[in-house]
């Protein structure tokens, strides 16, 4: 998979459409809870398969943070290692930014997967979107 960070607003609208197929259709979130404020300023990160968009992700600082978010891989390439390495881009690209520390809200299915890549969970379950979360945090080397 080759992973850019997006640039154009073509490459921003791949990533939407992307956010769009996983979070709006496929897990029922309002278009207007998907799509927020917080996008224009975002850097976001598209991945791709033969020039196919196939995974996105949106980085944010808050804090002393890199906070990744939206983070979401077509249904039909799951499983194949494209999650971890949307998370290795969009984490050295939060050292690169001088930054020490990641954090993420995960829904409660992804918590292990997240676990394996040396998250630990520092909050209590809420719901986002009508979904259970948990916030999770990674010291960065």
């Amino acid at each position: 998979m080759n992973i850019k960070i997006a640039k154009t607003a073509k490459e921003k609208k791949q990533a939407y459409n992307v956010r769009t197929s996983v979070f709006v259709k496929e897990q029922q979130v309002p278009p207007e809870e998907e799509l927020d404020e917080f996008d224009e300023t975002a850097i976001h990160f598209v991945g791709f398969i033969d020039e196919q968009p196939i995974a996105a992700s949106r980085l944010r600082f808050v804090e002393e943070y890199g906070k990744l978010e939206r983070i979401c891989i077509l249904k039909e390439y799951r499983g194949k290692s494209y999650g971890r390495a949307m998370m290795e881009a969009m984490e050295a690209t939060i050292k690169e930014k001088g930054y020490g520390k990641a954090k993420l809200n995960a829904q409660t299915h992804a918590e292990e997967f997240y676990k394996k890549l040396g998250y630990h969970t520092v909050s209590d379950e809420f719901m986002d979107a009508g979904i259970p979360h948990v916030t999770m945090i990674k010291e960065l080397q």
